[in-house]
């Protein structure tokens, strides 16, 4: 297109189709430059904190993304009763798809992304392998043919040759892809992603790739204009990952140097001016151990991790997107992007590490991030976080002239973080940020799989971390004594306390000395303790020796510990009955791990089951969790049907134990 052929396009109000701590993100820079902002929201989110800064906010639908975030008339419709001009997606939902772009296009709407030509081009796998194929870049060896028969793409993937890679062709997040190590897994695999697939971005197609052995994952940011002109923003090095979706993400790689990242830098851009693209992107590649790279997909989108190319580049990518979008050049050349120092990101999770990264919903009683590094999230003390969406909750961002300060930062900021009444992966990223492989710089997407004993292991001060929990228990209770600092009358008869951690009930006893300590015995081992301030969220004592602090927040029969990074939820079971042990299936009840909807019903009344065999299969938070057998038997009744939202806890199985 000429220059005198291009057009502004001007646009004053912008509808930021998303939620969560993106949609505030994209508020931040539009109100810089001028724009009004107006939020959509589903049910799930009539009070979040997206809904409550924007000038005005439109409701679409009920909870589910399929009502909502991804109903496209509606959006379509709320741009339209807002008075905006323009839409941004963020990331997700229908950030890749080309009907939504389309449908802003039909309606007058400026889409603040690339043209549904180009969505059509790259956003679907199989068709952007052939275009870069064509184009002389690098792909990974696999099958995208038409027939998506079972039997087919059985034979494909022998022929391909195990472990092989299940991928859906439309949408990212590691949602519809499964990693498959032989034959006689592949069947289940392929129906669990055609599942997911269906389920996020209503497309089960998939296809198949070869697995390349311990990878890096290196990705590209590009940007291109209306006007002609491409650029790359340098590499993120994407490798630490659980479930194929990305953790920790850095910029620059430790793996590329300044010859491969010209390299992959060039094909990025090559790529980019092959089908005219406008705006953000990127191009995701495997490295290999030899420097060889592949490509793998185009994110025709703004990136989760984009902050981290913000900090080592200087600029505002959702700037220089609204910039494109409404014509203006980038006013950029490859010569005017320079680096600067290193950037770290981490993606919290609301997530239990310790119990296969299951995904955590509920109510969030305490919300403090750290002063002085970058933080991007929409929670509050007291927000809801629904089962819905995503569990990604917040990004923490550092940093620094060199890797290690970088990271160093991070870890700092991170045991910071308060996150109180729903579990989160925080202690687990502060493990990862200090794993030796991961300091070296030497982490492959095998990260977590090959270290997952070492980095989920209890730490060494397990011990007296539980201890620490106890006694605050026991010295904010109620009808504690009062505790006052200095030497006490007379010693106090030792206390028992019965405890949840989580992981299984502690009995501790807690004395205090006539010198005014407190005596925590726990197995056999006893840890002294003493205080030397208590306040109504904070305390500071001194345990071996070492002055130390902790805070807390008491809730009921609920405690809350954030002590050096680890956060420990604690409940006091002491005047509680015993639990039996029929959570754990030994009644031959299956009960949902999580709040969660059905999306398959395994077993059907009357059929016989194994002990540990999959008969449910719940997603919660864009991923699927499959539920199995406690006891061998018969199933007896089947409690809900496929569709159905179900709680923590709900009985979905019954089974009658064999004799």
């Amino acid at each position: 297109m000429s220059g005198a052929e291009v057009k502004r396009t001007p646009f004053f109000k912008i509808l930021i189709a998303n939620r969560g701590e993106i949609a505030l993100r994209i508020m931040r820079s539009a109100r810089r430059l001028g724009y009004g902002v107006v939020a959509v929201y589903s049910d799930a989110d009539r009070d979040a904190l997206h809904v409550r800064e924007a000038d005005s906010a439109v409701r679409i639908g009920e909870a589910l993304p399929a009502q909502s975030y991804l109903n496209i008339d509606t959006i379509i419709a709320a741009a339209k009763t807002s008075g905006a001009g323009a839409v941004h997606p963020g990331y997700g939902f229908l950030a890749e798809n080309e009907d939504f772009a389309q449908a802003c296009r039909d309606a007058g709407l400026v889409f603040i992304g690339p043209s549904p030509e180009a969505i059509r081009a790259m956003g679907n796998k199989a068709g952007a392998k052939d275009i870069m194929q064509k184009v002389g870049v690098p792909c990974v060896p696999g099958y995208q043919g038409a027939d998506q028969s079972d039997a087919a793409m059985l034979t494909e993937a022998k022929a391909i040759g195990f472990p092989v890679m299940i991928k859906a062709v439309a949408g990212g997040g590691g949602r519809g892809m499964r990693l498959v190590a032989d034959a006689a897994a592949f069947p289940d695999a392929l129906r669990s992603a055609r599942s997911e697939a269906q389920g996020a971005f209503g497309d089960p197609t998939v296809i198949l790739e070869r697995a390349i052995v311990d990878p890096r994952h290196i990705e590209i940011q590009v940007f291109g204009d209306r006007h002609g002109n491409a650029i790359h923003l340098g590499e993120r090095d994407c490798s630490v990952q659980r479930r194929h979706q990305k953790l920790i993400e850095e910029a620059p790689s430790p793996a590329v140097t300044p010859e491969l990242r010209a390299r992959m830098g060039a094909v990025a851009v090559q790529a980019v001016n092959a089908i005219g693209y406008e705006g953000a992107g990127t191009l995701e590649f495997l490295l290999d151990r030899d420097g060889h790279f592949y490509f793998m997909e185009m994110n025709t989108r703004l990136q989760v991790e984009h902050p981290v190319t913000e900090a080592i580049t200087g600029l505002d990518l959702v700037e220089l997107q609204l910039r494109v979008a409404r014509g203006e050049p980038l006013g950029l050349t490859q010569e005017d992007i320079s680096f600067s120092g290193h950037a770290i990101e981490v993606r919290l999770c609301s997530e239990d590490a310790c119990h296969d990264f299951m995904p955590q919903s509920g109510r969030m009683a305490r919300w403090q991030m750290p002063d002085g590094i970058r933080v991007e999230h929409a929670l509050q003390s007291g927000s809801e976080i629904p089962p819905f969406y995503d569990s990604m909750i917040a990004k923490v961002i550092s940093h620094g002239a060199t890797r290690d300060e970088a990271r160093g930062r991070l870890i700092c900021a991170l045991e910071q973080v308060m996150a109180f009444g729903v579990t989160t992966n925080q202690g687990f990223l502060i493990d990862c940020l200090r794993h030796p492989v991961f300091a070296r710089g030497e982490a492959t997407t095998a990260f977590i799989g090959t270290n997952r004993d070492a980095l989920l292991a209890p730490s060494a001060d397990r011990g007296s971390d539980i201890a620490l929990a106890a006694l605050l228990l026991y010295v904010t209770h109620p009808d504690a004594p009062l505790w006052r600092r200095g030497r006490s009358l007379s010693a106090t008869f030792p206390l028992g306390l019965r405890i949840d951690l989580g992981h299984g009930v502690q009995e501790i006893e807690i004395c205090r000395e006539r010198d005014g300590s407190y005596v925590a015995a726990r197995n056999g081992d006893r840890f002294g303790f003493e205080i030397d301030e208590l306040g109504e969220d904070h305390i500071r004592f001194r345990h071996d020796g070492l002055m130390d602090s902790a805070k807390f927040l008491r809730d009921g029969d609920r405690l809350f510990v954030l002590h050096r990074g680890v956060t420990l939820t604690v409940r006091d079971l002491t005047l509680a009955p015993p639990e039996s042990a029929a959570a754990a299936g030994g009644d031959g009840k299956v009960r949902a791990a999580m709040n969660g909807r059905v999306v398959a019903v395994l077993v059907k009344a009357g059929d016989q089951v194994a002990a540990g065999q999959p008969v449910m299969t719940l997603e919660a938070m864009k991923m699927e969790h499959v539920h199995t057998a406690g006891v061998a038997g018969t199933v007896s009744a089947i409690d809900v049907a496929e569709g159905e939202q179900v709680t923590t806890g709900k009985i979905v199985v019954e089974i009658e134990a064999a004799a």
